[in-house]
């Protein structure tokens, strides 16, 4: 039996521990709050973030990293901007062979690294995987048909883990694009908040198509240019994500768009939520990125603006609506 280890007891890391186990695998998942843990392990629920799924018996949860990383392979899940300090701690504990699995979506603020940079520069010698592709943990964690990308430029990794990752209804493709699967993933999150606050603001279907559409266009634009392959981006793991993020409000993006489209503040919205919504933070991080390798996200731009406080949503539409005309290229 292969033992997964999951550091992030969140939705997200919650599903992934219950599709995990449906392979036939053995799973302890890392949660920061006690009264978490003791829960997953007592009444078998993650009442916090996940309260609608029992999970599995046999998941196990703990409070310390240690024990959650002895394992085959480590499932990394924290939100993008504690992810360098969580692979700090990490560091001077994890096994020598042990893979880790990124499934965090999102950019370094501070430094625009994607999360395999900030592996790397913390655990040089850690083999990486990403996944990634369109997902609400509900759903997954629920049982139903999902597809995601495994990205790795290590070949027999790869398909190690797509053998023990597989079930009947959580579908792997293996990619080697490292960089475009983390791109996709990140971008895919502000577009999405671009779409909530067209839909807040009654704008129409038809707007909501023209972001999608040039959305994706910064999302290849950005990718090509950190070193991305093209396709990847019109995969699962870019246009998939993409669409599912931008079309529903079960997407925390999304449904936090709706609500600053409705005239609600950023602040009011997040005291609401005890879950991570990563586009507000990916947004500064994706425009920082994009300056540096010289490539225009006017539609990324628009939504950092708008979380920043910078400039109102109304000046904002206006100023994009206002952009000169031009042909039509990615």
């Amino acid at each position: 039996m292969f033992k997964v280890g999951i550091i992030g007891a969140g939705a997200w890391g919650t599903a992934l521990a219950c599709a995990m186990k449906r392979a036939g695998n053995e799973v302890i998942i890392y949660a920061h709050e006690k009264e978490t843990a003791d829960a997953i392990n007592s009444k078998h629920i993650n009442i916090t973030f996940l309260p609608e799924i029992t999970l599995d018996s046999t998941i196990r949860a703990t409070n310390s990293l240690e024990k959650a990383t002895k394992a085959d392979a480590v499932l990394l899940v924290s939100p993008s901007q504690y992810f360098r300090k969580s692979c700090e701690m990490l560091a001077s504990i994890w096994r020598q062979g042990v893979p880790a699995i990124i499934c965090t979506k999102g950019i370094e603020t501070q430094t625009s690294s994607l999360m395999s940079e900030i592996v790397r520069e913390t655990m040089p010698l850690v083999r990486v995987a990403i996944l990634s592709g369109p997902t609400f943990a509900m759903e997954v964690a629920d049982d139903l048909p999902t597809a995601m990308t495994l990205a790795t430029d290590d070949e027999t990794l790869g398909k190690l883990l797509m053998e023990v990752m597989t079930t009947k209804h959580f579908r792997i493709y293996r990619s080697r694009d490292v960089i475009g699967a983390q791109i996709g993933g990140a971008v895919k999150n502000v577009i999405a908040i671009a779409c909530g606050i067209v839909k807040g603001r009654g704008f129409g279907e038809n707007s909501r198509a023209a972001i999608v559409t040039r959305g994706l266009a910064e999302m290849v634009r950005l990718g090509v240019a950190k070193g991305a392959r093209p396709e990847t981006l019109s995969g699962l793991a870019g246009t998939g994500d993409l669409i599912l993020t931008c079309s529903s409000t079960q997407s925390r993006n999304f449904s936090l768009g709706c609500e600053l489209g409705s005239g609600d503040t950023l602040e009011n919205i997040m005291k609401k939520r005890v879950s991570v919504a990563e586009g507000v933070s990916s947004a500064p991080s994706v425009v920082s990125l994009a300056q540096k390798i010289g490539v225009e996200v006017p539609i990324c731009s628009a939504v950092n603006d708008i979380i920043s406080n910078r400039v109102g949503i109304e000046v904002t539409i206006s100023n994009l609506l206002s952009r000169p005309l031009k042909e039509e290229t990615i």
